[in-house]
């Protein structure tokens, strides 16, 4: 799997933000997204719990991230997210993110979170994405110029 670069201040990717969560991407031969995280307790919602919005955070990051794999620039148009059991603090998780359609505007996209130690099920998602127009694609890539894969 290849690494996918990060940048400084995003809340769920940036290396140098204090609160953020701080993960690493990966893409695989599938153009799949992937990453793993285990939440702490300032990541919860009900006690021991982690917050439904930061699951669903992970999942617009890391289907969105799927679009990156294919050089695709977009914006979130539509999350759609499934919580199908508890997702512990504490507890290894890992979420994936793929694009299931690709048209010329719009893209569709789905992604899974499950427990690492037994693979259950934990949250699914469906996302759609619409494309950046090139001159907002120029502007957003050149805000991001600390955008970079850490070692």
């Amino acid at each position: 799997m290849q690494k996918q670069p990060n940048s400084a201040m995003c809340f769920v990717c940036g290396r140098d933000n204090p609160i953020g969560l701080r993960i690493h991407f990966f893409v695989d031969e599938h153009n799949q997204v992937h990453a793993d995280l285990t939440p702490r307790a300032e990541h919860q919602g009900f006690p021991g719990v982690m917050h439904g919005g930061l699951i669903s955070t992970l999942f617009d990051e890391t289907i969105g991230r799927a679009a990156i794999a294919h050089n695709i620039w977009c914006m979130t148009a539509e999350l759609k997210v499934r919580f199908k059991k508890p997702v512990r603090i504490d507890e290894p998780l890992h979420v994936m993110g793929e694009l299931v359609d690709i048209n010329k505007r719009v893209l569709r996209g789905r992604g899974e979170l499950r427990r690492v130690v037994d693979n259950t099920l934990l949250a699914e998602a469906e996302a759609v994405y619409i494309r950046l127009p090139d001159e907002q694609r120029a502007q957003m890539e050149s805000a991001l110029l600390d955008w970079r894969v850490d070692e």
